[in-house]
């Protein structure tokens, strides 16, 4: 299982919008404080639509409590200033993969501290960056791609094949 930590996420729709990427491809979705609105808020909830059953949410109060009660063997940084591309990294069942809150990205200290997990998307210089639930989606989707898209469906089946 791959888990997905958002530091201080702020907006609604993007929470909701990557808690159905979690629930969608089996991710666990981890939630550090402060939250820039309530878990249980509407638009949070509207965002991922039907799917919040599908998904594991643990919150934690910050980074510390975090590390306290997480076993993190392998994880991944996302931020614009990473050494690397994130399709150079390789990624490990039960990898953890950061992302910070919509203006800020990661505490500069926590990169620092971890620069060798440090990972971008290529984008555009003149871009400042994605949207955090498109980044969600790109880094889930690489790190499946690279473990071969464990438990998850690998075909589909037009209407009038059902």
């Amino acid at each position: 299982m791959l888990h997905v930590v958002l530091h201080q996420p702020e907006i609604p729709q993007n929470t909701g919008n990557i808690a159905r990427t979690c629930a969608a491809t089996g991710c666990r979705l981890h939630l550090i404080k402060p939250l820039g609105f309530d878990i249980s808020a509407s638009a949070v909830k509207r965002a991922g639509l039907d799917y919040w059953h599908l998904v594991e949410v643990r919150v934690y109060e910050d980074l510390e409590d975090f590390f306290q009660k997480n076993e993190v063997r392998q994880m991944r940084l996302f931020s614009t200033k990473a050494p690397r591309c994130h399709s150079e990294a390789d990624y490990q069942e039960d990898c953890y993969l950061f992302f910070g809150k919509e203006t800020k990205g990661l505490p500069e200290e926590f990169l620092r501290a971890h620069y060798a997990d440090c990972v971008r998307i290529p984008m555009r210089a003149e871009a400042r960056s994605l949207n955090l639930s498109n980044s969600v989606a790109v880094a889930v989707f690489e790190a499946l791609r690279q473990l071969e898209y464990p438990h998850l469906q690998d075909y589909g089946k037009l209407r009038s094949e059902i």
